[in-house]
């Protein structure tokens, strides 16, 4: 007698998986044996759960990563130098919490931008804020932004960031506002946030490519000196992909 009010007042209270929960015991003959203790603690944990869902498909899609990747799916056959203890290890997000970065080296197409996506996932699921830029695209913005008066508020907004990730950095040197740009980006996360870094070049060319030896001490020493590291070798794996598809059927 009471379904048809109670439903509508969990869904005026906002309690949607309160609602959907109270819907789907009411039709379980056996929940007619549970104490209103246990019925309030399923009806409680159902809406826990629906908000965390909700919650992880915010951050997902504010996230905007490259690729639909998960840490589950990690392929640990492929033949790219992956050590799986580590990615693993960092599949937990303790560095993340801990304010570490992630540096991920290594040949075009070892997949570096979906093991970067597949641990941004994971850190969404934590319900972590994370987002994902491609470091062309992001000074290009920048550059937009201190034209017409809005790059102080985006720098503010990288800052607040639990996890940045910049992908596909180099090989062209950077120029006088993109080295500040990243300088700024660098110390606002400083023992604050944390950063992914993804390239094809490795590390010790991260000097040459930030070109002012001033600004590149600053940047590196910032960058690196607590940082994980995954140097990926190897052929495209999508070289690979395309060479099973043209194998004729036998």
């Amino acid at each position: 007698m009471l379904t048809h009010p109670t439903l509508d007042l969990l869904h005026i209270l906002g309690l949607n998986g309160m609602a959907k929960g109270f819907i789907d015991l009411n039709a379980q003959p056996e929940a007619r044996t549970l104490d209103h203790a246990e019925w309030l603690a399923l009806l409680l944990e159902q809406e826990k759960t629906l908000r965390q869902q909700l919650r992880f498909e915010r951050r997902a899609r504010t996230a905007k990563l490259r690729h639909t990747a998960t840490v589950e799916d990690v392929d640990y056959r492929a033949v790219r130098g992956l050590d799986r203890s580590l990615f693993l290890k960092l599949a937990t997000g303790d560095w993340i919490r801990a304010r570490h970065n992630l540096l991920i080296t290594g040949p075009c197409g070892v997949g570096k931008s979906w093991l970067a996506s597949a641990l941004g996932h994971r850190a969404c699921r934590d319900d972590l804020a994370v987002a994902y830029h491609r470091v062309p695209r992001l000074f290009t913005a920048l550059a937009t932004a201190r034209g017409d008066g809005r790059y102080a508020r985006t720098l503010r907004s990288l800052a607040r960031l639990d996890l940045l990730i910049l992908d596909d950095w180099g090989p062209e040197p950077l120029n006088a506002d993109q080295r500040r740009d990243l300088l700024e980006i660098v110390e606002d996360r400083y023992e604050a946030r944390s950063i992914i870094v993804t390239s094809q070049m490795p590390v010790d060319h991260w000097y040459e490519i930030i070109g002012s030896p001033t600004i590149a001490d600053a940047i590196l020493d910032r960058l690196v000196h607590n940082a994980y590291r995954i140097e990926l070798t190897g052929e495209s794996l999508r070289k690979a992909k395309r060479a099973d598809l043209d194998q004729p059927a036998t």
